[in-house]
């Protein structure tokens, strides 16, 4: 992943977004797809908006650890008046000096001008603070993978939800059907009270599944609007061939598994976080080091020396010179800082296997997802047709009055169950693709398009 190409486009694409030119209607008769949630979720999100300040506000780090290696200028300035009471007395030449206050200004300025020469843990300061910015932009670009993926998820969560509304509404058309026959036979004594009952009992059941599925879909509508700040409206659901539609960038896991060793963000910044600790363990090491800076100071006095006899004079320094510190004894704490710090180093080197092992495991996980989910795809479309299939054969049986109301209105629930089955594989499947690039380090605006261009068709 090209770094300097990714972060600019996402620094800039809030602009973007806030012109006339790309602004999207969200009219309710307009269904939203994708893209378009994603676009205002880039300007609306508030943990997207808070990663992109964090990201500014660590591009900070370098100039700040520039700044250590830069020369140093101070400025200083006194001013002072002293009033002295003075008693009687006798002057040089023998006259009497009455009592009275006297007054003794002098002031001084100096500038001083500090340029570091060698100074181990600043040159480990900067080096750090370098690294820092590589991992705050890494952090920036898996936030912006974090949307994406936080967007697509609540977004077919919202399908899902709407095709169990349909599902559960297709089951309740067909128990009722079938509770109004069992008390039409009971009425004419062809059934017992204990039909009718068990009939209401299945009734009663799929309203509250109803009543939950309709809720449901509510709160996965509330989890959309804390990603885009509104409520969303209609949203477009994938066309039937999206899995068919939508390859695999790699052949099999282990080529996945490579990219994802090179290109896994989360590895990344980890393979971040052990070389800060390094620098760490420098910056400790640095109390062992002498120092050594080159000091240039011009200072300007006035009325130096100045007493109730005599008037002060006024003097000009210039100095340069170099300035040599050096570490013999600090009760230990140095050694302790150093100890601490190749700990913290060790820690940071654990995690990363961690994170390593991990990342395979995600990226095999997520493979399996896809390949499986297409396979699964492909037979609950195949179930699908043959519940078509089951509803035309069943509506004909009735045509020719061996097949009854119920028995069409049961052969459409299995068809909606099929087609609930077929979409909830479908949304997994598009999920699993998108985390599969996620782990990979690759995940990006492109993917999300190519799902995008499923929706519009």
């Amino acid at each position: 992943m090209n770094i300097s190409r990714y972060i600019p486009g996402l620094l800039i694409v809030g602009i973007a977004l806030c012109s006339p030119a790309h602004a999207v209607d969200f009219s309710p008769a307009h269904a939203a797809d994708l893209m378009a949630i994603y676009r205002e979720a880039l300007e609306q999100d508030a943990q997207y908006s808070s990663a992109r300040a964090a990201h500014l506000a660590a591009q900070e780090k370098l100039p700040q650890g520039r700044a250590g290696l830069l020369p140093t200028v101070t400025f200083s300035g006194v001013r002072r008046r002293q009033l002295i009471d003075r008693g009687a007395s006798i002057g040089s030449g023998g006259l009497a000096v009455p009592p009275g206050e006297v007054t003794i200004d002098n002031q001084s300025l100096t500038v001083t001008a500090t340029q570091p020469i060698y100074r181990k843990e600043n040159f480990a300061i900067y080096e750090q603070a370098k690294i820092q910015v590589v991992q705050a932009d890494l952090q920036f670009i898996l936030a912006a993978q974090d949307l994406i993926l936080r967007v697509a998820q609540a977004y077919f969560d919202i399908l899902t939800a709407q095709v169990n509304i349909e599902v559960a509404e297709a089951q309740k058309k067909a128990i009722g059907e079938q509770l109004a026959q069992a008390k039409r036979n009971f009425e004419v004594g062809t059934a017992t009270i204990v039909d009718t009952y068990e009939a209401q009992a299945r009734f009663d059941l799929t309203v509250s599944t109803e009543i939950a599925a309709r809720n449901e879909l509510e709160v996965r509508k509330r989890t959309l609007q804390q990603i885009i700040g509104r409520i969303p409206g209609d949203l477009r659901r994938p066309h039937d061939t999206a899995s068919d539609l939508l390859k695999l960038k790699y052949a099999n896991m282990q080529d996945w598994i490579t990219v994802a060793e090179q290109n896994n963000l989360a590895l990344k910044i980890q393979q971040a976080i052990v070389n800060i600790a390094k620098q760490d363990v420098e910056r400790a090491k640095a109390g062992h080091y002498p120092t050594l800076d080159l000091v240039a100071i011009y200072s300007d006095q006035k009325g130096v020396g100045g007493t109730i006899t005599g008037r002060g004079v006024d003097l000009t320094s210039k100095e340069i010179g170099v300035q040599l510190n050096v570490p013999i004894f600090q009760g230990f704490a140095t050694q302790s800082r150093v100890r601490e710090a190749l700990a913290n180093q060790e820690r940071a080197l654990q995690d990363l296997n961690n994170t390593r092992r991990n990342s395979v495991l995600q990226v095999s996980q997520q493979y399996l997802n896809v390949t499986n989910g297409i396979a699964q795809v492909q037979a609950l479309k195949q179930a699908v047709i043959s519940s078509k299939s089951q509803v035309d054969s069943t509506k004909t049986g009735q045509e020719v009055g061996v097949r009854t109301e119920v028995d069409v209105l049961n052969a459409q629930q299995l068809l909606a169950t099929a087609q609930r089955d077929l979409s909830q594989a479908r949304y997994n499947f598009l999920m699993s693709r998108l985390r599969l690039e996620a782990e990979a380090g690759e995940l990006d605006e492109e993917d999300l398009m190519q799902i995008n261009d499923v929706l519009l068709k």
